[in-house]
Order: C-alpha cells, then structure tokens, then sequence
C-alpha cells in the first residue's frame, strides 16, 4: 500500500447534542464514533506530518485520535471563519488544525511559515478553507499527500472518502488484525 508523507483530515464528528437537534449533522454528511475514526489504519509514511481539523468540542477527541494514527501532537492553527455560527458555551467563529508527526519530519522553511490564525471567510457547512492546502503544496511539493474524508479530488493529492472515487480503501485495525489471523 502507497504510504504518504502528509495526511490531511477533516473528521466527521459524530456529536451527541445533534441527535436532537434541528441542524442535526447527519443530515449533512454520515458521522463516525471517535473509536470508528480511531480504528483507521492511516497510510502514513514512517516520516510524516498530519494536519487534523477539530472543533473546540471535539479538541481532546482530536488529540486522541491523533495519536491512534501515531502522531505526536506538535502545534495548531486557528482558522477564523469571519462568520459567528452557533454554540453552546461561546458561539463558535473558528476551528483549529491540529499539526502532529511522525518520526522525523521537519517544519516549513522558516521563510514559508505563515501567522498561527488563518482567516478565510466560513463557505458551506464544513468546508474548510483551501489555502491551508495551497500553503501545504508550497511547503512540500514533492511529498505524496492523502486527504481523508475527502469531498472533491484535489490535483497533486490522492482522496479517500465516501463523496469521491477513493484512491485507495482503508482498513480497520481489527480487519487488520483478523487478516494477519488468518
């Protein structure tokens, strides 16, 4: 199986308050349990970077499912969508891109390093901005790139999700496992 140096990954976060809730997520795209996004075996390469969208909600389930896929956490990003959405504690106007690695693998140039807050302007429900991916290009653009979760294919970038034709499937650990078995 292809391995990738950087995985990009916008999680469908299953969130309890939505089961009844009238902006209820599923009915936007199906979720998965934290355990379900855990189970993933991630295609990374044994020196890799992951880039993992989390909402302030889901922030210590993303740090978990962080290290599941093998990464150590290293730094985020806040993206400040300009737009107030809902909430329940604050109401919420950003999402942060959690940045982890794998073996070793080394940030940006320091000449290519941006500001930590990224603003963009919130698009449809859950889209996230593309020049977080256009800087990822620029600062790595010989590395294979994978993004999971995928909506639309991206040149230069293999896809997985359940709105594209994947570039590769991927296994659970437990099929892994009963595979290895049998």
């Amino acid at each position: 199986m292809k391995k990738y140096q950087i995985i990009y990954a916008d999680c469908p976060w299953r969130y309890e308050f939505s089961k009844s809730d009238s902006r209820q997520i599923e009915n936007q795209y199906p979720t998965m349990t934290v355990q379900e996004i855990c189970s993933l075996v991630v295609p990374s390469a044994n020196d890799s970077v992951a880039y993992l969208w989390a909402t302030a909600p889901k922030l210590i389930e993303a740090l978990s499912v962080m290290k599941a896929w093998g990464f150590d956490y290293k730094t985020h990003a806040i993206w400040d969508k300009e737009i107030i959405g809902m909430g329940y504690w604050f109401r919420g106007q950003h999402e942060l891109l959690l940045v982890g690695t794998k073996g070793h693998f080394s940030p940006p140039e320091q000449s290519l390093r941006i500001a930590s807050i990224i603003k963009s302007r919130r698009n449809s429900h859950s889209k996230k901005p593309s020049v977080v991916m256009d800087y990822i290009e620029s600062w790595y653009p010989e590395a294979t790139k994978i993004e999971m979760f995928s909506r639309c294919k991206r040149m230069g970038w293999d896809s997985w999700g359940n709105e594209v034709d994947s570039d590769i499937g991927l296994a659970t650990v437990k099929e892994v496992n009963h595979a290895r078995e049998a």
